[in-house]
């Protein structure tokens, strides 16, 4: 759910020298409040951000201590940059040394900016001139989530289903990889992710009745090593022998094929736009993928797998390991696309590695990421679809009013298609073992379609209109217990137009304490043109 607005990149500065020369490390407690912890792989050093997640495990976690709330307030905006581009901004800039790289929605220009001068001026520009056809195609926005830095390279996907690496010191392209054909419906939106000699990505379009697939390519000149579907035979999605899911109803042959009515599954959708995780130990990729294709239900009755579900893969091989399906025959939209944050826990006298996963579907759900068992599945937020979700079995117990019925409007589903949590990712801290992340208070009302299936047309169905969810705001920031399955805090944003605590539904920059959840100061730029504004009465003095 980008902001269609004009991207202004800003770094926040010290207002004078003598902040950064008073400023104090702010020491963490000895262990976390939960006892969970991360493997923040590959450790770059401080400073340095070459992923969009920062580390393999996705905790967008930065060991940087010189700002604390102490001096948080002193921040001023120190330099802008606009890239002229009036679709969604939703990656995330990466620095590199001096450098900084960014890439814009379409048509995916490339920036490197030169940190080390004032104002910090482009160093180089990359214009990919991507097809425009794939304008046409896109569902949700003109986007690209990320890109990475690996071997000397800025590495990215384009909108019309290329992969491309840039020379990251000059700007030039080295390799650029065709994966499919734009004309068709997929597009490519999902930040690219790098382990090692491999650059892993994945197709988007769940929207347009394509049939997704994820790929590993070679660093060094982007051939394809493996690449695996989301629908259809096992052979076609590297299932073998080594595939165990942990629930029976997710064992037999084939599932991807006969779970769906007639051929339905080679426009299954299934598109693993999201965020990508690693584990180092078990040498295993974490992915999720999209809603089932078309959005309305009543066409494609059965489990829809692997619609809505997330893969564990062998990095090397990409032979699947497991896989957990966290909406059976979604019929909302709610996805599992969103990002899989790797932790350790203490659990029942032992240590567990697992993953959290905010799902669109109100549930935050703790897995132990070698067998794929659920061990917690609690609401983080508003959510009436579903009554719980039955851990012995790992399926939701659906309330039969949430049901969405053809031609008929069905009132207050909560959440909407947009879920209780979006792609924007949450983020998780060492320092306290809690994760944070920015949520919704909404619901839908939701009227189903039947449509038919045109090759590059839309196959949707679905139409839903938003409204608030009850207590007279649209979204909280809050602070979750992984080990728990609850809340510790939450910050309430109080309304659309007066002043706020916290917005997901907003562009700002805060910092709320990591345990008392109180928020000192916050400022933004203005959704529109970059001018600052004040997000809270009492603004912070220099």
């Amino acid at each position: 759910m980008g902001f269609r607005k004009i991207l202004v990149g800003l770094l926040l500065a010290a207002a004078a020298p003598a902040l950064a020369a008073g400023a104090r490390d702010v020491a963490p407690p000895k262990a976390s409040f939960t006892g969970a912890t991360a493997n923040l792989a590959p450790n770059d050093p401080p400073g340095q951000w070459t992923r969009q997640a920062r580390d393999y495990a996705n905790t967008r976690y930065s060991p940087l201590t010189q700002i604390n709330k102490t001096n948080v307030g002193k921040l001023r905006v120190a330099w802008t940059f606009s890239d002229g581009q009036m679709y969604g901004h939703e990656g995330a800039p990466l620095v590199v040394g001096d450098t900084m790289y960014l890439v814009t929605p379409y048509p995916n220009i490339a920036y490197a900016l030169d940190l080390s001068k004032t104002g910090a001026p482009i160093k180089w520009v990359f214009q990919p001139n991507p097809d425009p056809r794939a304008i046409g195609e896109a569902c949700c926005d003109k986007v690209l989530r990320g890109w990475a830095y690996a071997d000397g390279k800025l590495i990215y996907n384009l909108l019309d289903d290329h992969t491309v690496a840039v020379d990251a010191a000059t700007g030039k392209e080295v390799w650029r990889t065709l994966l499919d054909d734009v004309t068709k419906g997929p597009t490519m939106t999902q930040a690219a992710f790098v382990v090692g000699s491999k650059v892993f990505v994945g197709s988007s379009g769940g929207e347009l009745g394509t049939n997704g697939w994820f790929a590993a390519l070679d660093v060094k000149d982007g051939h394809v090593i493996w690449k695996a579907l989301t629908n259809g035979p096992d052979s076609t999605m590297l299932i073998g022998p080594d595939f165990k899911p942990y629930y029976s109803w997710m064992r037999g042959k084939d599932l991807g094929v006969s779970t769906w009515p007639d051929e339905m599954w080679k426009q299954g959708a299934s598109a693993p736009w999201g965020w990508v995780s690693y584990d180092p130990d078990l040498n295993q990729i974490y992915y999720g993928t999209s809603n089932p294709g078309p959005r309305t239900p009543s066409q494609r009755p059965g489990l829809n797998l692997w619609s809505s579900a997330v893969f564990a893969r062998d990095a090397d091989t990409g032979a699947a390991k497991w896989a957990y399906q966290f909406t059976p025959h979604d019929e909302w939209d709610y996805d599992g696309v969103n990002e899989n944050v790797l932790i350790e826990i203490p659990w029942k006298g032992a240590r567990r590695k697992v993953m959290v996963h905010f799902n669109r579907n109100g549930f935050a759900y703790t897995i132990d990421r070698a067998t794929g068992e659920v061990l917690v599945a609690e609401p983080f937020g508003l959510q009436n679809w579903a009554s719980r979700i039955d851990l012995a079995t790992g399926m939701p117990v659906v309330n039969a009013a949430a049901h969405p019925i053809v031609e008929k409007k069905v009132e207050n589903i909560c959440p909407p298609d947009i879920g209780v949590k979006n792609w924007n990712p949450s983020a998780f801290s060492p320092r306290t073992g809690l994760l944070y992340a920015g949520v919704f208070n909404s619901c839908m009302d939701l009227t189903n379609h039947v449509v038919k299936y045109i090759p590059g047309a839309p196959y949707d169905g679905m139409e839903m209109q938003r409204h608030a969810g009850p207590g007279g705001n649209w979204g909280e920031f809050i602070a979750w217990d992984p080990v728990k399955g609850k809340r510790v805090w939450a910050v309430k944003e109080t309304s659309m137009s007066g002043a706020v605590r916290w917005s997901p539904v907003r562009t700002w920059f805060s910092m709320a304490p990591w345990m008392a959840g109180s928020v000192p100061w916050m400022r933004a730029p203005a959704r529109c043109c970059g001018r600052r504004s004040w997000d809270r009465a009492s603004r912070p003095r220099p």
